[in-house]
C-alpha cells in the first residue's frame, strides 16, 4: 500500500484518492486544498529567501573571510563543507518525515535552506548583483508558470517522474564528467557545459509541474492535521530544490561574470 508522501499517487477524475478527503463536501475539500497549496508555497518562499539571506550576509560583511581567502582569491573550504553537510539534512528529511515531528521537519527544511546559503554564497563575488537580481525575478516568473500549469492541468504526469529522475541524475554525472576533464585538461569543455545547462534547466522545469502535480495529490490523501504539514514541508523541499537548480543554472548560462 503507498503512504501518503509516495508519488505514485495520483487523483481520479474528481481529484479524490481513497484517503483522507473522501465523503468530505467538495467546497470543504477545495478551500483546505488552496490553504494546503499556500502553505507550500509559504514554506518554499521562506526556505529561498533564508538561502538569499544568509548568502548576502556572508558577503557583505567581514564574515566573508569565512568563505573567500581575499589571499589566494579562493573560497574556503567551509561552502564545501556547508554543501555536504545539506546533503545529509535532505537525505535526513525526506527519509525520516514519517517518523520526526513537525517542528524537526521544520528546522531541517530551513537548516538546509541556511546551509545553502552558505554553499552559494560565493555566487555573489562571482556575479555582479544586477545579473543575480535579473535572472531571479526571471525564473520566479518562469518557476510559477510551471507551478500553475502542474496545479491546472488535467494530463496525466505520472510517467515523467522515473524519466525526470533519470536525467537528473545523468546531468550530475555529466557535471562530474567535466570537472574530471578540467582537471586533466586545465579548462572544462564548453560544449558540454552548454549542453548540461541546456538539458538541467529543462529538466527541472517538469520536474517543477511533476513535483507539483504530485504535492497537490498528496493532499487528498492526507487531510489535515500533522500529515498535512508534514507533507506541506515535504512539498516546499521539492519545489525549492527545482527552484534553486533552475536558478543555478540559467545563472550560468545568462549571468555576467565580474
Amino acid at each position: 500500500m503507498a503512504e501518503w508522501n509516495d508519488p505514485r499517487i495520483t487523483t481520479d477524475r474528481s481529484g479524490v484518492v481513497n484517503a483522507a478527503t473522501v465523503g468530505v463536501p467538495r467546497a470543504t475539500r477545495d478551500a483546505g486544498l488552496r490553504s494546503y497549496m499556500l502553505s507550500v508555497y509559504n514554506y518554499m518562499a521562506s526556505g529561498v529567501l533564508l538561502t538569499g539571506i544568509v548568502a548576502m550576509l556572508l558577503v557583505n560583511s567581514p564574515l566573508i573571510q569565512l568563505v573567500f581567502n581575499p589571499a589566494t582569491g579562493r573560497p574556503t573550504l567551509l561552502p564545501i563543507v556547508a554543501l555536504f553537510a545539506s546533503l545529509g539534512v535532505g537525505i535526513w528529511l525526506q527519509a525520516g518525515i514519517n517518523r520526526m515531528s513537525v517542528g524537526t521537519a521544520k528546522s531541517l527544511f530551513f537548516g538546509y535552506a541556511a546551509l545553502l546559503g552558505i554553499a552559494f554564497s560565493t555566487i555573489f563575488l562571482a556575479y555582479t548583483g544586477v545579473s543575480i537580481a535579473q535572472t531571479f525575478f526571471a525564473v520566479a516568473v518562469a518557476f510559477g508558470s510551471l507551478s500553475l500549469w502542474g496545479y491546472t492541468t488535467k494530463k496525466d504526469l505520472s510517467g515523467w517522474g522515473s524519466f525526470l529522475i533519470m536525467g537528473v541524475v545523468g546531468i550530475f554525472m555529466a557535471l562530474l564528467l567535466n570537472i574530471g576533464i578540467a582537471i586533466f585538461t586545465g579548462a572544462p569543455s564548453h560544449t558540454l557545459d552548454l549542453v548540461v545547462i541546456a538539458i538541467g534547466v529543462l529538466l527541472f522545469a517538469g520536474l517543477t509541474a511533476y513535483d507539483t502535480k504530485v504535492i497537490k495529490s498528496i493532499y487528498f490523501a492526507v487531510g489535515t492535521g500533522e500529515l498535512a504539514v508534514k507533507s506541506a514541508i515535504l512539498g516546499a523541499f521539492k519545489l525549492y530544490l527545482d527552484f534553486i537548480n533552475i536558478f543555478l543554472f540559467r545563472l550560468r548560462f545568462m549571468g555576467n561574470r565580474r
